[in-house]
């Protein structure tokens, strides 16, 4: 089984607006209200390319349960925890010339709340997948990613991290079986500029190096390259298309590479349905449906 963990999900409540004007009266002309944070995004992905997973994390409040019925209603597993206190955040996009956006905060979580989710998860099975992804709320440890690895590194379970800094480097020493920095993020953790391809794969390698078992590098429309655990260096362009929407495309990214693994058991085509379900989101206004990411991925053709 695959598990996702989303410390502080969220309501997105997309509205379409054509002219945004501060201080007066806008209407929209069309709105969504979805499910969203990195970890349901993943949840969400890998539902739609049909891998079963249960998503995890903290929720509270009347948007809580909405939150969680959007999910259950889509077929996807749900084991959430709620919190005595708080509601669950809703973050307001408003899409026209420009995209602006409005981020709650979300409720506070305490110790105890945080020790329940342990208790979930080390009841966690063998080879069960464990996907940690997105930066965590201000009122947790900075440390918790790496807490749990802690927790559960005897328990043969292959952990995903998708989070930046040192809240991706201190896990890397519980081996984690694929993370996935963008170029900025990779340069943020050796502190240099990196751009070019052979950087990437130079600095990507260091990362597995530290600990990493594969290390995707996602390189926006320059595609992706993957350093695998044989050290074997992976590149994928990325397709043609007109991008729409960067949310949840490195989520979406993830969610196809551990697809691609559960059915391919193949690196190569693993990394290719990654980056189709990442093009797939970009081009789409929500996450990218099973039909367009599988077009895509007929379409990539590696160098």
């Amino acid at each position: 089984m695959i598990y996702t963990v989303t410390f502080n999900p969220a309501l997105d409540y997309t509205m379409e607006i054509d002219n945004l004007k501060i201080g007066e009266i806008n209407r929209s002309q069309s709105e969504m209200i979805l499910p969203g944070g990195k970890g349901i995004n993943v949840s969400t992905i890998l539902n739609r390319l049909h891998v079963q997973n249960t998503a995890m994390g903290f929720v509270a409040g009347f948007t809580g349960q909405e939150l969680t019925g959007q999910l259950q209603k889509q077929g996807i597993n749900t084991d959430f925890i709620e919190l005595k206190n708080g509601q669950t955040r809703i973050n307001v996009k408003l899409e026209g010339d420009k995209e602006t956006a409005i981020n709650g905060n979300g409720p506070d979580i305490t110790q105890d709340d945080i020790n329940k989710l342990i208790l979930k998860l080390e009841n966690l099975k063998e080879k069960d997948i464990l996907v940690l992804s997105g930066s965590i709320p201000c009122n947790i440890r900075k440390t918790i990613y790496e807490e749990i690895c802690e927790r559960l590194q005897n328990k043969n379970i292959d952990i995903v991290v998708d989070a930046t800094g040192d809240l991706l480097v201190n896990v890397l020493k519980y081996h984690p079986l694929l993370i996935k920095p963008n170029t900025d993020e990779l340069s943020e953790i050796f502190n240099r500029e990196i751009t070019s391809n052979e950087d990437i794969a130079h600095y990507g390698k260091k990362l597995k190096d530290m600990g990493a078992k594969n290390v995707i590098v996602s390189m926006g429309n320059r595609g992706a390259t993957l350093i695998t655990n044989e050290g074997e260096v992976i590149y994928s362009p990325t397709p043609d298309i007109k991008i729409i929407n960067t949310v949840g495309a490195g989520d979406s990214m993830v969610a196809g590479f551990i697809a691609g693994l559960q059915q391919y058991g193949d690196m190569k085509k693993a990394l290719k349905l990654g980056i189709s379900a990442g093009s797939a989101t970009s081009a789409s206004k929500y996450l990218g449906t099973e039909e367009e990411i599988l077009k895509t991925f007929n379409n990539i053709l590696f160098e």
